[in-house]
């Protein structure tokens, strides 16, 4: 698998007539897509488009996933996902194979998990689709920030915070992470935040008595040019020698 950085529109047509060996495992970002199937087809469709300017990325996994290499598998795994069971969720789920939200019937067939094995992964897509639904923060539940990363360049705007990052402490990455979507209008549990780290707490409130806003700062004065000179070398002086009632003298 190759991931490349180019729109998924501009490395389609390099993939005409090669669909049996290579195809596009995933449409992460505008300009971020991940090439898979027969590794000799995929580096060829990656050497084109560097030989283009376009940057590319060889990924370390351990098969072909979502492309025609999988196709042989398809039938063994059908058979698993029909003897499941399967209960519709119980909040709104966004496809990865659609890149909008699922409905019940689509995540209760087993042809939908199939699809899912075979088919692109539409992140970006979803990442739209929620956004499309209201959703502006987002909290990523994983081993690092990855997504997180990939949805900002379909988001800018939007706000991605991972819950666990490889540079930090768990404990830190997660609280971090809750204050970031916090600050931005999410939901926090605090009390329960903190019974989880082993921490007693409780919401307290802020005193009530109205600040005064009063302002202190020195008005400037308008003195002439020799006025100034002077002023500023009695100034100096004065703080030289620490003398305060000197120094408020240069600034009466």
């Amino acid at each position: 698998m190759v991931a490349v950085q180019a729109a998924e529109a501009d490395v389609l047509p390099l993939l005409v007539g090669r669909e049996a060996e290579v195809g596009i495992a995933a449409v992460n970002g505008p300009v971020s897509v991940v090439l898979s199937g027969v590794e000799t087809a995929v580096l060829e469709v990656a050497e084109k488009l560097a030989a283009s300017g376009v940057k590319t990325k060889r990924l370390r996994v351990s098969h072909a996933f979502h492309s025609p290499l999988m196709e042989p598998m398809l039938a063994e795994f059908a058979a698993v996902a029909e003897g499941l069971s399967y209960v519709a969720p119980s909040i709104p789920v966004v496809s990865n194979v659609t890149g909008e939200i699922a409905s019940a019937e689509e995540l209760c067939s087993p042809g939908y998990w199939v699809r899912h094995v075979r088919e692109a992964v539409r992140f970006a897509a979803g990442v739209e689709a929620l956004a499309g639904a209201g959703a502006s923060v987002f909290l990523e539940l994983g081993p690092d920030g990855v997504l997180s990363a990939m949805g900002q360049d379909s988001l800018p705007e939007a706000v991605f915070a991972p819950a666990l990052r490889a540079d930090r402490e768990e404990a830190q990455a997660l609280s971090e992470a809750l204050a970031q979507v916090f600050v931005r209008g999410a939901s926090v549990d605090w009390v329960e935040v903190l019974r989880a780290a082993g921490v007693r707490g409780r919401r307290v409130e802020l005193p009530t008595y109205a600040f005064q806003r009063e302002r202190f700062w020195l008005e400037p004065v308008a003195v002439s040019a020799d006025r100034g000179e002077a002023v500023d070398a009695g100034f100096w002086d004065a703080v030289e020698r620490g003398d305060l009632p000197a120094l408020a003298d240069t600034l009466a």
